[in-house]
């Protein structure tokens, strides 16, 4: 494979390491590629185990550019460059591509037009059917043969659903890249934030998720008992005690339970398996509740916001197009309505996919790694995913001779190592096409992300990233690089972190703005940021590390820049 002849667009920059970040090629053709650092996803270091598997890159992703004959790229590839994830996107030979458009574009829209009802009536009931085997397998009682089998069928599980995936995420990518091309093409000057504001989907997962904690939370606030519990306790580690000790404490408590059985596999940060998940310790809900308790924040009022500005972003590019012709304005509608249709599959898929099915991955390792504590073979259930897929398989079935403690202890050694490392934005080679004309990479915040850092930092304190969600604020900084420190944050504090997920909605009710290293204007902290009504940067690149805990800063989400204050 000859990268470089296959991409014949023009080089903007190129970084192959240095001493101070040094970069192994396996084959030359990597340095003509353009590896990003996956920090969207996973922002540490990765596990031996995760990697092993190939998380959300490789074959699934194959199977999508296959299945659907992309015009643009033919593989998407992963790297572990110094402990971190970095991906690439492989562009497809030019010459094939007016061949392939022919066909893309005679099926692309049937997919995006019939998507939805597929999802609803073949593809979700599989995959209802795939959890229900993975969370009633009696692993308690599976023999050490039957265990690993049962991990076989997790994979392929695994594997499965991200077909899916991709699937239903291009699907859903082309209706909005289509809307968004729409809409821009036929009203000029076309804002961005009202795109956003429109890209919001009306019924969800995710809102039911939000819609069930804020009926607990006014169960807290109905029961002056209740409410003395949660209110008595500095965080939700202590809240817990607290709890066990009253019976009014002990009922709602199950109720607790009961919400992380439907909406608990997830972790806070889902793309990896070391993370616990909210149904091995419901401690971010708990911390969730108080955090909403406090606030009184209030579902109805964010929902029926964010819908309300839906509803006035279309009825001014409505109006925007009262002049046009019939023809335009059908144009419009039809790609405005099949693009609606097709935004809950956004979050769903969020839900069933990069939560739910790591999630079961993960539970499904920490069973087989129980086994092999009560066996001798690990200290730690954890220390599993230590090991890559073939290694474990080596070590279960040879445990007497295959050196399996002593891979989980290098393993752990390189991680530490990594943590002390700060990885680069991108390493590889740059170019036209995957600078400016590859669309996915855009979810990453390029090419922003790379203009900034070409022409560097012009302003000292000044820090520029994209605008996500709009407003001006000040306030005071909170750096949070962790689940552990979510009890740190402090009501109408600036949230400066990496990048969120659904799991980081915990923190949102607390916080009056937010910036981000990591991300584009429709990335997760960008569209709740908007649903919370909230000032926020994302795509910034380095906020975390310019910016310190304490630091008074103002968030300009209107212009997309951070000043620090003081």
């Amino acid at each position: 494979m000859d990268i470089a002849k296959k991409d014949t667009s023009k080089v903007l920059a190129q970084f192959l390491g240095d001493k101070d970040f040094p970069v192994e090629w396996e084959h030359e053709w990597e340095k003509g590629l353009f590896w990003f650092y996956d920090d969207n996803h996973c922002p540490f270091p990765i596990s031996p185990m995760w990697w092993s598997l190939s998380g959300w890159w490789g074959p699934t992703i194959e199977y999508m550019f296959r299945r659907f004959d992309v015009d643009s790229a033919v593989r998407w590839h992963g790297k572990k460059v110094n402990g971190y994830l970095y991906s690439a996107i492989e562009p497809r030979d030019p010459k094939d591509v007016p061949e392939v458009q022919k066909y893309y574009f005679w099926v692309i829209g049937t997919y995006a037009t019939n998507f939805l009802g597929w999802w609803k009536n073949r593809y979700l009931p599989e995959v209802f059917r795939n959890f229900e085997y993975l969370d009633n397998f009696d692993t308690e009682n599976a023999t050490d043969q039957e265990l690993m089998i049962y991990l076989e069928e997790a994979i392929d599980i695994q594997e499965r659903h991200f077909r899916l995936h991709w699937v239903l995420n291009w699907a859903q990518f082309a209706a909005s890249m289509n809307f968004n091309q729409t809409a821009n093409s036929l009203i000029p000057d076309l804002n961005p934030d009202t795109l956003g504001k429109v890209n919001v989907s009306r019924e969800d997962r995710n809102w039911d998720s939000l819609k069930a904690l804020y009926d607990l939370k006014e169960e807290i606030k109905g029961n002056a008992e209740l409410k003395k519990l949660f209110e008595s306790s500095e965080t939700a580690t202590d809240l817990r005690p607290i709890l066990e000790k009253a019976e009014v404490g002990k009922a709602f408590l199950k109720k607790v339970a009961e919400y992380a059985k439907e909406f608990g596999y997830k972790a806070v940060y889902p793309h990896e398996y070391v993370f616990k998940t909210y149904v091995e310790d419901d401690t971010p809900i708990l911390e969730q509740l108080k955090g909403y308790l406090a606030s009184d924040w209030n579902y109805h009022d964010v929902y029926n916001n964010a819908i309300r500005e839906q509803d006035e972003s279309i009825a001014y590019m409505r109006d925007r197009l009262k002049d046009k012709s019939a023809e335009d304005k059908k144009k419009f509608e039809d790609a405005l309505q099949l693009n609606l249709n097709m935004l809950p599959l956004t979050p769903d898929h969020h839900f069933y996919f990069d939560q739910g099915t790591w999630a079961r991955m993960r539970l499904v390792l920490i069973a087989i790694g129980k086994r092999l504590v009560k066996k001798g073979m690990i200290d730690d259930q954890e220390d599993i995913l230590m090991l890559e897929y073939e290694q474990l398989r080596r070590y279960i079935g040879d445990p007497e001779n295959y050196p399996g403690r002593k891979l989980i202890k290098q393993a752990k050694e390189e991680i530490e190592k990594a943590k002390k490392i700060t990885p680069r934005d991108w390493v590889g080679t740059v170019t036209q096409w995957n600078m400016y004309e590859e669309p996915y990479h855009t979810l990453w915040g390029y090419p922003q992300k790379f203009e900034r850092e070409q022409k560097g930092v012009s302003v000292k304190g000044t820090i520029e990233g994209l605008a996500a969600s709009p407003g001006v604020i000040e306030g005071t900084a909170r750096i949070v690089k962790s689940s552990d420190e979510f009890d740190s944050v402090k009501q109408g504090e600036i949230l400066v972190c990496i990048m969120t997920n659904p799991a980081w909605v915990v923190v949102f009710s607390k916080i009056a703005g937010i910036v981000t290293d990591s991300g584009g204007v429709l990335s997760h902290s960008a569209v709740v940021a908007r649903e919370f009504m909230i000032p926020g940067v994302v795509g910034t690149a380095n906020a975390t590390k310019q910016i310190k805990t304490g630091d008074r800063v103002r968030v300009d989400g209107n212009q997309g820049i951070v000043t620090i204050l003081e």
